[in-house]
């Protein structure tokens, strides 16, 4: 068709501006490709972290962001549409998954790693094991001394994950099994800063993850010490699996998919393992 010259300037500027438009388009998708937002628990953080370095490491175009804000947040992030994947340290709630089905998303979990429930105390302190009755009544203000439990007589200074926290929950399920925790219990914001507590406080009883004993006394919960072997198995009373949630199952073959298979390569099972978690793999 011959194309007179009148309709020559607007026929260019109508191809122009398909180019720019598909061209932004092309951009936009390489970008969404590309960028990967992580938010929640910081127990899985330090496992979050240590995976987008490797993944940004083997894709220079990847650009991977993790935020620690808890569980609870960032299934709300996940949930609101604010980040590619949740990172979890327990389940998700029914009234979170109702909340995700509500507005159009539906998490789909990958169980990272496994994890133990530590409970530490200062590296001087002379108590090796409690009960996981013990360890309950502390936290109830029912044993009030060390004294009560083997150890030197001074007031126990006891430590919390904030309720927000997806240790809090496996530690209030797992041990106060739905009981109050006492009045003067101390709340601090992440693993980092209870074990902090414990770490410089002679009289602390603090609860953490696996990957946080560094400075601190790990405890043996009814006799069994929490290590690689007596989580894998289940012997060790306080355990529990490490959650990615994404909003359904990401397309194989996408970066997303390939961030969450991390774990189930043998790099990752060295990435986990290096951090003291547990892997769910075994090359």
């Amino acid at each position: 068709m011959r194309i007179t010259p009148v309709f020559r300037p607007i026929l260019t500027i109508l191809t122009l501006a398909t180019a720019l438009l598909f061209g932004s388009l092309a951009f936009a998708q390489k970008e969404s490709q590309t960028r990967i937002v992580i938010d929640g628990s910081t127990t899985v953080g330090p496992v979050a972290k240590s995976f987008a370095d490797y993944f940004m490491s083997h894709n220079p175009d990847a650009n991977v962001t993790v935020s620690e804000s808890g569980s609870g947040n960032g299934a709300k992030s996940l949930i609101n549409g604010t980040c590619d994947i949740a990172t979890m340290s327990r389940f998700m709630k029914p009234s979170e998954f109702e909340g995700a089905v509500q507005n159009g998303i539906f998490p789909v979990c990958h169980v990272v790693a496994l994890d133990g429930l530590a409970v530490v105390v200062h590296e001087s302190n002379p108590v090796s094991n409690l009960t996981v009755e013990q360890i309950r009544n502390i936290y109830l203000g029912n044993i009030k001394n060390w004294q009560e439990v083997g150890g030197p007589n001074v007031p126990i200074v006891v430590i919390s994950r904030d309720t927000n926290s997806g240790t809090y929950e496996t530690f209030e399920g797992r041990v106060m099994k739905g009981e109050k925790m006492a009045g003067g219990v101390e709340y601090v914001g992440s693993n980092g800063a209870a074990r902090q507590r414990a770490a410089g406080t002679p009289a602390a009883i603090a609860y953490v993850g696996l990957a946080f004993l560094e400075g601190v006394k790990p405890l043996a919960v009814n006799g069994i010490l929490p290590e690689t072997q007596t989580v894998l198995s289940g012997r060790y009373p306080i355990a529990r699996p490490l959650f990615l949630f994404t909003n359904g199952y990401p397309e194989m073959g996408t970066p997303l998919y390939n961030f969450v298979t991390i774990h189930l390569t043998e790099k990752g099972q060295e990435i986990i393992e290096s951090i003291e978690f547990v892997p769910v793999t075994n090359y």
